[in-house]
């Protein structure tokens, strides 16, 4: 048989051979590297906006795509952000509303690789035309200065501001406010304060871009004439006891206003005012106390007519060394102890009042020997009684010698018997 014949006659065989070949193939290939479904979520992006036109409303940022690959392009899939793209095209589209198909491409260097679906598939998007106006800074100031004082002429920097924004949000701007409350004000405020756009029921704008984003304002408050800011100083009388001294002197307020009918009178004041004395007399404590102001015939105090001295007094701080026995506690009854040194040097420190009323019998220096079996310990003697505000600064020697002893027996002593004579 001629090898053209062989050849036709087989042929059939040998192309089922092939078929079978590549489907065992094609098997093998997937069940090494199967085929998986992912769903991933894509940024979605608006193409070809017009910059004179602005997209208003709930806009979805992103879009969830599934896709079906091969395990290992998958992936390589998801290690790159850039892998699926997302967009609507809203180029040349006119105000309005609009229901736009999203677009999905997926990035040609992953093959092969197929997109089951895209929730959602079409977005509504409204488009609005991009309005910018000019608005003058409304400033409104609530409150009132200190008694005594008064505003002068409220500024501001910038007048006025550029506000963009959709078209149907710009339009409903009525003012643009800044708002600042100067109560009780006693100097010039300078601040920056954020600035607002209503509508007209006084209702906040969202939605729209203000440039600058506030405003400095300076609002200037200035003394009325007749009235004067003095400092207060306060005078004392006496001194506190033996052993105590003054630490500190606050008043509340450091400043008060006074008021003539003749603005010469305030004007010649030195620039304070003096309290009625406080006596410090034998004082041994702080003191909390009102007084009045001591003014000139002619000036009033403003507001309150009194003011709050606080005087601190502390007891002046001294050393003292006392020798003292060392006593042993804990110790068993059949046990004595012997102690070298008996007698240790305790150095206090305190109020020098309450250590000149220090005696021996206040305070108490021990060793614990609880638990301690017959033999020779080293031991740090303690302080474990002592009077308040007194410090225990050191225990010399630090360490004591205690040993521990059977206690020795009692001597019997013989009770002579009571006779009487005739």
């Amino acid at each position: 048989m001629s090898p053209l014949r062989w050849l036709v006659s087989n042929l059939s065989t040998m192309i089922l051979a092939l078929v079978l070949a590549v489907v065992v193939w094609i098997s093998a290939v997937t069940a090494a590297n199967p085929n998986i479904e992912q769903t991933r979520s894509v940024p979605l992006d608006l193409v070809g906006l017009d910059p004179d036109m602005l997209v208003v409303g709930n806009v979805p940022t992103q879009v969830r795509v599934t896709l079906e690959a091969p395990s290992s392009v998958m992936d390589s899939m998801s290690a790159s952000e850039k892998a699926v793209q997302a967009w609507v095209d809203i180029s040349g589209l006119e105000p309005g509303n609009h229901d736009l198909e999203v677009q999905v491409q997926i990035n040609p260097s992953y093959r092969p690789v197929r997109r089951s679906s895209v929730i959602p598939e079409i977005v509504s998007i409204t488009l609005e035309p991009l309005l910018t106006r000019t608005y003058p800074v409304n400033l409104k100031v609530t409150g009132d200065p200190a008694v005594g004082y008064q505003k002068g002429r409220l500024s501001s920097e910038p007048s006025s501001v550029t506000i963009s924004g959709a078209a149907s949000l710009v339009t409903q701007i009525e003012e643009v406010n800044a708002s600042m409350d100067i109560s009780g004000a006693t100097e010039t405020i300078e601040r920056d304060l954020a600035l607002v756009a209503v509508d007209q029921n006084g209702e906040p704008v969202s939605g729209v871009t203000i440039i600058p984003l506030d405003v400095s304002v300076t609002q200037p408050i200035f003394l009325q004439g007749g009235y004067r800011n003095v400092i207060v100083r306060v005078v004392t009388t006496g001194q506190p006891a033996n052993g105590y001294k003054l630490t500190n002197i606050t008043v509340s307020p450091l400043n008060v206003v006074v008021f003539s009918s003749d603005p010469q009178l305030v004007n010649d004041l030195p620039g304070y005012v003096e309290t009625e004395p406080v006596d410090l007399t034998d004082a041994v404590d702080d003191i909390d106390t009102y007084v009045v102001i001591n003014l000139p015939e002619g000036v009033t105090m403003v507001g309150d007519q009194f003011v709050l001295v606080q005087v601190s007094i502390a007891a002046i701080e001294g050393s003292l060394t006392m020798s003292l026995p060392v006593i042993p506690i804990g110790l068993l009854p059949i046990h004595t102890a012997v102690i070298s040194p008996e007698i240790v040097d305790v150095i206090l420190s305190g109020p020098v009042p309450v250590l000149d009323t220090l005696t021996p019998d206040d305070i108490r220096v021990v060793v614990d020997v609880s638990d301690l079996e017959l033999g020779i310990y080293q031991l740090e003697p303690i302080v474990d009684i002592i009077p308040d505000r007194i410090i225990v600064e050191a225990v010399l020697p630090s360490t004591v010698e205690v040993e521990i002893i059977i206690a020795p027996t009692p001597t019997p002593t013989t009770t002579p018997v009571a006779t009487s004579q005739p």
